[in-house]
């Protein structure tokens, strides 16, 4: 086996134990939502209406640096967003897309703001995720939407506050992370702190100033 071939078969490992994961835990239904991998020039990538709590490692579409599938089941519709993320924040080698429960539905409640979907109301939201703009709706899988993510990709990481996840109108969360538990834990963290905010009828204060100035100078919150 080749070493390439061998890196192939971990990151096709590893995205099915996240499937697995965000199936049993509630984070991911039916067919909704799409994971990929970057394996050195090429993209591993959940087939189009792949149900992701039962994905076949086998079935994983792979495709090459041009965009080409090579292997693999047809690919998922999210592709294009999918490549222009790695292309655009080159530390990202593993992407996440859900429809979240608790961050569709703040989406359909109202968001905090459009470059800030939820107020920093807790430590961890600040350092673990940071910033997270509204992406506004088009339809799944819309090539527009690649451009709008790259922009904002681009646009945070120009003013030294890069971010690690985007929040598509209607349709839930895309993180993205140098590896599968980063990336994961963004997630998580993101959901969790819909949850309180929608618990709490939207009303917690944010964290004054000088919290925020502690995490950014104690731990580099990107904020």
């Amino acid at each position: 086996m080749s070493r390439l071939q061998g890196t192939v078969d971990e990151a096709r490992a590893e995205i099915v134990r996240v499937g697995t994961s965000l199936f049993a835990r509630g984070y991911v239904h039916a067919s909704a939502g799409n994971i990929s991998a970057r394996v050195g020039d090429c993209h591993l990538i959940t087939p189009t209406d792949a149900a992701l709590g039962f994905l076949d490692p086998h079935r994983l579409a792979l495709v090459d640096a041009a965009g080409e599938q090579i292997a693999g089941d047809r690919a998922s519709k999210t592709l294009t967003l999918h490549r222009r993320i790695y292309a655009a924040a080159p530390t990202a080698r593993f992407v996440i897309h859900t429809h979240s429960t608790h961050l569709v539905a703040l989406t359909l409640a109202g968001v905090w703001s459009r470059d800030d979907v939820l107020p920093p109301i807790t430590p961890y939201y600040v350092m673990k995720v940071g910033h997270v703009p509204l992406v506004p709706y088009h339809r799944p899988g819309d090539p527009r939407v690649a451009d709008l993510v790259t922009a904002r990709i681009v646009e945070r990481a120009a003013s030294s506050t890069p971010i690690r996840a985007v929040l598509l109108d209607r349709l839930g969360p895309v993180v993205w992370g140098p590896d599968a538990a980063t990336a994961l834990a963004v997630l998580e963290e993101l959901e969790e702190t819909a949850r309180l905010w929608l618990l709490t009828d939207r009303r917690p204060e944010p964290l004054p100033t000088h919290a925020l100035d502690e995490l950014r100078s104690t731990f580099g919150a990107a904020w």
